[in-house]
């Protein structure tokens, strides 16, 4: 019974069902390094199929040139003005959007309203002169101003546009070349 009895490791093919599909060392070494390279290729590209080209979102031109252009563009200008060059005054209507309804339309820290008759009249009766004055060198919560950067006429136009509106009678007073022009 002992001839009769095979052994595992006595079994001829016993060795060849153990044997992988890599036999040397050479292919060892070309998985080893297949398994990383391919890999890192195929990630390489993905990523410049990501990255690069024109990717619009969508329903966004958020980054058109023109966009970017808008979004980067200078928050303010510096104007210089020459000794005697004429620029266009504002009007007390556009000195008064410009500066003075932050506090003035809302009645903030006090500021009396235009049309507030009741508000405005002891004010009005101290005369255009004490109106502007305390408009250019600020009042209460007021700054000088109002914190603005307009001339002395177009802040007086802003004082007569306010207390006009709130039953004043000020004439609106002009611009120094056109009063001296007027006088002649």
């Amino acid at each position: 019974m002992s001839d009769a009895q095979q052994h595992p490791h006595d079994a001829p093919d016993a060795t060849d069902s153990h044997e992988g599909p890599i036999k040397t060392p050479g292919q060892l070494i070309a998985v080893v390094v297949a398994a990383f390279v391919v890999p890192v290729v195929v990630i390489i590209l993905m990523a410049n199929f990501v990255a690069f080209g024109p990717k619009p979102g969508a329903g966004s031109d958020g980054m058109s040139p023109e966009a970017v252009a808008r979004r980067i563009q200078p928050v303010g200008a510096v104007e210089v003005k020459l000794a005697g060059e004429a620029t266009a005054l504002k009007s007390g209507e556009q000195v008064f959007k410009a500066q003075c309804a932050a506090c003035h339309a809302t009645g903030a820290a006090g500021a009396p309203k235009p049309g507030d008759t009741a508000a405005w009249a002891p004010r009005v009766k101290t005369g255009y002169q004490a109106l502007l004055t305390a408009a250019l060198k600020g009042k209460g919560a007021m700054s000088a101003q109002g914190g603005g950067t307009f001339s002395d006429v177009e802040i007086g136009r802003a004082v007569v546009y306010m207390a006009n509106q709130s039953g004043a009678k000020f004439d609106e007073p002009q611009a120094p070349a056109a009063a001296a022009s007027a006088a002649n």
